[in-house]
């Protein structure tokens, strides 16, 4: 063999070797093309199912509290009326306000202060007439409380009395009441 010969035998037998060589790494790439495939498709699946399950889960959820929301409402407005304003005024202290917003409110603002006032003034002038009709006075009532005081004073001490007598009888004597005490608390 010459060595021509030698060279195209050597030069065939690579150029089989790289063919063979392309042959494989294409199968390599076109499997890996298609685990790749799989893979995504397997991964766009799941996500699709999560997701679907996430907006039922959500779904389910929202239509739960919003039946949670109603029966609470029905049940205590009041209570909800005055949370609800109780959120609304932490919001608003918490939040900054715009120049718009201190622009666009402050007449209301002070429309409702002043209303506020008023009513409370008011309210005030009713409440302090009512009593003086009915004769009521933060002295009258300091005198009132005084009384009641000493008539509680005066009751507590008889049956502590009358305890006391029955106890030292052996409970065999009618306890005998205290006579009321005159005085200056007990007028």
């Amino acid at each position: 063999m010459t060595v021509k010969d030698t060279l195209q035998t050597q030069g065939a037998a690579l150029s089989d070797k790289a063919h063979h060589a392309v042959d494989v790494a294409r199968d390599n790439v076109g499997k890996a093309v298609e685990t790749v495939r799989e893979t995504a498709g397997k991964a766009a699946e799941t996500a699709r199912e999560t997701a679907e399950k996430a907006a039922e889960t959500t779904s389910h959820a929202a239509h739960d509290l919003g039946a949670r929301a109603i029966e609470t409402i029905e049940s205590s407005p009041l209570g909800v009326l005055v949370g609800g304003i109780a959120v609304g005024m932490l919001a608003a202290s918490v939040l900054p306000r715009s120049q718009t917003e201190a622009r666009l409110f402050a007449p209301v603002g002070r429309r409702l202060t002043d209303t506020a006032k008023g009513a409370v003034g008011a309210a005030k002038e009713t409440a302090q007439s009512e009593f003086a009709s009915l004769g009521l006075s933060r002295d009258s009532a300091k005198d009132q409380a005084g009384k009641l005081l000493g008539g509680i004073v005066d009751a507590l001490t008889a049956a502590g009395t009358a305890a006391l007598t029955a106890r030292l009888s052996g409970g065999n004597e009618k306890p005998v009441a205290a006579a009321p005490k005159t005085g200056p608390a007990h007028e």
